[in-house]
C-alpha cells in the first residue's frame, strides 16, 4: 500500500496542483491529509475542493482550519496569521466553513498501520522542533509509525537512529524506515515550506517496502505570489514563498 502524505497546503493552489500532478506520476493508492488546508494563501476554496477530490483515507484538522471555522479564537496567532485567517473566513462559503469545522481532531489511527496528527499525539497544536519534542510525541503515539505536520519542516525521528531533518538530507530522498522501534515523520509543507527550500514538499509512504519517499516539487511561485497580492493579503506572505521561510 502506497500512501500520498500531504500537509499544510495553506491555500496555495499552484503548489497543491504541482504536488498532485507529481504524485500521480509516481503512483499511490490512497491519500492522507495532516491538516491546515487554509490560511496564508489566496485560494482556500480551491484547495478545500481539491482536497475533497482526493477522497482521503484519513484526514485531521490543523490549527488554521479550526480557527478559520470559528472553533477557536485567533488569539495565539501573530498579526499576519490573524489577518490572513480573518480574510479567509470572510471569503469562504458557509459550506466550506462547515467542512473545515467538521474536520476530525487528531490524533487518528489509520487501521493498525500508523497514526496521524497535525502537531503531536498529545497536543494537536504543539510543535516538534527537537529531539525532546520528538520523544514526547513518540511516547504519546499509539502506533509505531506516526505522521505529523505543523512545523513546515521535513524531519524523521527514530528511536533507534539519529534524526534527519536538514534539507540536504531530506530534499528528495527515499528513506528506509527502521525494522524495529518507533518513527516520527514530517513530510514538510505543500504550500509554505520553511526549511529554506521553496519547492513544495510531500511524501509517499510505502509500507510494503518499508520506505518513505520525501519529495520536493518546483511550482509556479510567481503565480501564487501574484494571487496573494491581488487579494490584498499581507505582502510578506508572498515574499516568504520564494525564500522557503
Amino acid at each position: 500500500m502506497r500512501y500520498l502524505v500531504i500537509s499544510d497546503m495553506h491555500a496555495n493552489e499552484p503548489a497543491f496542483d504541482a504536488v498532485i500532478r507529481d504524485a500521480a506520476g509516481l503512483g499511490y493508492d490512497r491519500a492522507i491529509v495532516l491538516g491546515d488546508l487554509v490560511g496564508y494563501g489566496a485560494d482556500p476554496a480551491a484547495v478545500i475542493e481539491r482536497t475533497l477530490d482526493l477522497n482521503p483515507m484519513a484526514i485531521v484538522r490543523g490549527n488554521h482550519d479550526k480557527v478559520c471555522a470559528g472553533l477557536e479564537p485567533a488569539t495565539l496567532f501573530n498579526d499576519i496569521a490573524r489577518r490572513s485567517i480573518e480574510w479567509t473566513r470572510g471569503i469562504l462559503s458557509s459550506e466550506h466553513l462547515r467542512l473545515l469545522a467538521d474536520l476530525p481532531k487528531g490524533p487518528a489511527l489509520v487501521g493498525d498501520a500508523f497514526e496521524i496528527c497535525h502537531g503531536t499525539p498529545f497536543d494537536e497544536d504543539y510543535y516538534v522542533f527537537d529531539h525532546t519534542d520528538a520523544q514526547r510525541a513518540i511516547d504519546a503515539s499509539e502506533s509505531r509509525i506516526c505522521l505529523y505536520g505543523h512545523t513546515h519542516v521535513p524531519a524523521i525521528y527514530a528511536t533507534d537512529d539519529a534524526p534527519k531533518s536538514a534539507r540536504a538530507d531530506l530534499a528528495d530522498d527515499e528513506v528506509e524506515l527502521p525494522a524495529a522501534g518507533s518513527v516520527l515523520i514530517n513530510v514538510g509543507s505543500v504550500g509554505q515550506p520553511r526549511d529554506g527550500d521553496p519547492r513544495a514538499a510531500y511524501g509517499i509512504l510505502d509500507l510494503d517496502r518499508r520506505v518513505i519517499r520525501m519529495r520536493r516539487v518546483v511550482y509556479d511561485i510567481t503565480a501564487a505570489q501574484a494571487r496573494i497580492r491581488a487579494v490584498g493579503l499581507p505582502p510578506g506572505l508572498a515574499a516568504r514563498l520564494e525564500r522557503g521561510q
